[in-house]
């Protein structure tokens, strides 16, 4: 989620009435939805041309969701620069620039400032409320599958080795050896698909969701993008704010994020569950998997 200051109202409003939207006005919508902190430092015209559309697409996009025209619509995004969102074009050289003034103190601010902000604009974007109801889904399905590639391999497979402590129905896509999509073979209505991709998004993971969909699964997406297919193909989506100095995304609001969902599970199940979790930490005493305390 580029531009995290920008005005949230806009862009959900923007995500709201997608549906109503012309093929056209959607990439002018497309483009701001992935790129807020262009809009406020850029022209009609300017924009229209990185969108590869005509500038009155936008004028006709800014009407269609309630302003008078474009200038009133960039004004939110105006009000976030003067309050200091930035970006970098191209964060692996600024990094390196930092690097080499030996300024490693304000590398270390910004990013802890990343991560808080970040934190910040996912969880004010999701509410507890929504968070229930992913966590209702999940509790009443019958298998949980949670996908990721890339570095979301790895979040995927934490949430499921979290889950297992607890719970037996939980699988991390794709196994070893295998696809997404076979894995996903025999499920249906019953089961989930808990899935995540970031921009650029990975094909194999975009297959595995619309074969999901085909199949009648439940798709809790999150993604980093209201126009992420991945968020646009759930039924319970997330957007999950990346921002980052670095040049990859940061997995720590995706992280938090299905830590929360994982709670909430727990949260809303039977005593069981609880039993469960502390047999489990009971028989890893037991085998000597805990190093025992020393005095």
């Amino acid at each position: 989620m580029n531009g995290t200051y920008v005005s949230s109202q806009v862009l959900e409003r923007l995500s709201e009435d997608w549906g109503t939207l012309t093929p056209e006005a959607r990439k002018a919508a497309r483009y701001v939805l992935e790129n807020p902190g262009d809009v406020g430092v850029s022209t009609v015209r300017e924009i229209a041309e990185a969108a590869n559309v005509k500038p009155n697409t936008f004028v006709r996009m800014a009407r269609q969701v309630g302003f008078d025209g474009y200038e009133e619509f960039r004004a939110p995004f105006r009000d976030a620069i003067r309050k200091g969102a930035f970006s970098f074009p191209d964060r692996a050289r600024w990094l390196q620039s930092i690097r080499k003034s030996g300024d490693l103190g304000g590398l270390y601010a910004d990013m802890a400032e990343a991560a808080i902000r970040n934190l910040e604009d996912s969880f004010a974007a999701i509410g507890a409320d929504r968070m229930k109801a992913a966590a209702e889904t999940i509790w009443s399905s019958r298998q949980v599958f949670t996908l990721g590639v890339g570095v979301n391999n790895a979040n995927a497979c934490n949430f499921t080795y979290l889950a297992s402590t607890g719970m037996t129905q939980f699988h991390a896509i794709p196994r070893p050896g295998s696809t997404a999509v076979d894995d996903l073979a025999w499920a249906d209505g019953r089961d989930v698909l808990i899935v995540m991709s970031m921009h650029p998004y990975r094909s194999e993971v975009i297959a595995a969701l619309d074969v999901a969909r085909e199949q009648g699964i439940k798709i809790i997406g999150l993604s980093d993008s209201p126009a992420s297919p991945i968020v646009r193909a759930a039924d319970h989506p997330f957007v999950v704010a990346v921002d980052t100095p670095q040049f990859f995304p940061s997995s720590v609001s995706t992280i938090a994020v299905l830590e929360t969902l994982l709670s909430f599970v727990i949260a809303m199940a039977s005593d069981e569950i609880v039993d469960r979790v502390e047999k489990f930490h009971q028989r890893r005493h037991q085998l000597g998997i805990y190093a025992e305390e020393r005095d």
